[in-house]
């Protein structure tokens, strides 16, 4: 059976710097994936290559088994890829609402648009209650969630999360983290990135532990959330 996502042997730089150095990987459909790793291990980078917004310097990412180079970011949208990134980067001026449509612009089935952004108001009802309100104005972890739920709105086959949990309140943390297994649930596959290690262990089924952009350990989420030099490097315990 074809992986959803294969990537082989990637490499990307900036400039003279390569900031990923021949990682390779798979995700199954229906899996959670998480990739760990201390600041500058270049897990966004590997995201932002894979949505295409960066050129990989070598190597290949295979999505349904067919190959993604050369493809442009809106054109990978539409194959079933969607990128929650960083920071979030929600539209401050514009409604929580059209925020939401915005995740849809390629899209084209009013009803199924509209059923989409009340499934985006059932996984995260405050976004409901304000669905007029400027995005802006939401606190960190609202952002956030408005984020989620935008990249959902193009029906992907595959969800890229770029650190959900980054400066969240602990309860708000805890929220994005049970959609994260809610979404799990009903059969979204998810790569994520996180510097939460064990909460994204915790909830994936495979992980991959990132240094100065290579994959030095992967196994099950389980037992990296049990290794002892991942506890020691990621966990916080002697």
């Amino acid at each position: 059976m074809t992986a959803l996502l294969e990537v082989e042997d990637l490499r990307v730089a900036y400039g003279k710097i390569e900031a990923v150095k021949g990682i390779s990987f798979t995700v199954d459909a229906g899996q959670v994936v998480t990739l760990i790793g201390t600041n500058g291990a270049g897990k966004t980078t590997t995201l932002r290559t894979l949505s295409g917004l960066l050129k990989p310097l070598g190597g290949r990412i295979l999505f349904e088994g067919k190959p993604l180079a050369n493809i442009p970011a809106h054109k990978i949208v539409s194959l079933g890829i969607a990128h929650s990134p960083e920071g979030r980067h929600i539209f401050p001026r514009l409604t929580i609402t059209e925020n939401l449509l915005l995740g849809a612009y390629l899209r084209n089935d009013k009803a199924g648009i509209e059923k989409d952004v009340q499934r985006a108001y059932d996984l995260f009802p405050i976004l409901g209650e304000r669905r007029k309100q400027a995005a802006g104005t939401l606190s960190g972890g609202e952002q956030q969630m408005l984020a989620m739920g935008r990249a959902l709105m193009s029906q992907p086959k595959l969800l890229m999360l770029d650190e959900p949990s980054m400066g969240l309140s602990p309860i708000m943390m805890q929220k994005i983290m049970e959609t994260i297994v809610e979404l799990k649930a009903a059969g979204t596959t998810i790569l994520l990135v996180e510097q939460n290690a064990q909460a994204a262990l915790s909830l994936a089924d495979q992980g991959h532990v990132m240094e100065v952009g290579k994959i030095v350990l992967s196994g099950a989420g389980s037992d990296l959330l049990h290794d002892e030099s991942v506890r020691k490097a990621y966990l916080g315990e002697d």
